[in-house]
């Protein structure tokens, strides 16, 4: 529990700083918010951050294209042979729900490759989504029991980095490679490296 708790939150994080990267403009319209809902005078907190409907569509914006955890836990053990649609399904399969092909899927979402957290405000899809639309902490009885801290955790981080940074630099030599590499978690292949340059 404690592994899975920190991981997936620097994980998080590290996929969002990367689309910060090569997406200026996001960055800019975010600090923007933050700048108007906090003002320039006072460190973000916690209760501010129900008024950044943007900051948090960037964060599900990523949970939806990078979700740390793309294979959800709840397994299920087909006990017969059965038939779901067309596909046969003997006893003795496991069934695991890929979030990750479900986030991408363009009979689900329009433009699915396209990194886009204005989708978030134009139609507030629920992060623990019963249709499964998108749900990568899970849903029902086996949710997990960190999202309540996790979510939040990583929406306050982002928000003070970009309250605090003006811009992440490529290092040179160095790009963003969006690569993904699944261990227990979806990593990034090649860490991402950046300078952050402090706003004024």
């Amino acid at each position: 529990m404690i592994f899975r708790g920190t991981d997936t939150v620097a994980i998080l994080l590290e996929w969002i700083l990367a689309r910060m990267v090569l997406h200026p403009e996001i960055q800019a319209k975010a600090q923007s918010e933050i700048d108007r809902v906090v003002g320039k005078n006072r460190t973000i907190s916690d209760s501010d951050l129900q008024n950044l409907p943007y900051l948090n569509a960037i964060v599900k914006e990523t949970l939806r294209v990078h979700p740390p955890g793309p294979l959800l836990s709840w397994a299920r053990l087909a006990i017969h042979d059965t038939h779901v649609g067309e596909h046969f399904i003997p006893a003795g399969t496991t069934a695991i729900v890929n979030m990750w092909a479900i986030t991408h899927s363009d009979e689900i979402w329009s433009e699915p490759e396209v990194f886009r957290p204005e989708r978030f405000l134009e139609e507030d899809v629920a992060i623990v989504g019963t249709d499964l639309t998108l749900a990568p902490f899970g849903a029902g009885r086996r949710v997990c029991p960190g999202k309540a801290m996790g979510l939040p955790t990583v929406q306050l981080w982002l928000a003070k980095l970009l309250q605090s940074f003006n811009r992440y630099n490529v290092v040179e030599g160095r790009g963003v490679d969006l690569s993904e590499c699944l261990k227990l978690s979806m990593e990034m292949e090649k860490p991402l490296v950046c300078k952050a340059v402090a706003r004024v």
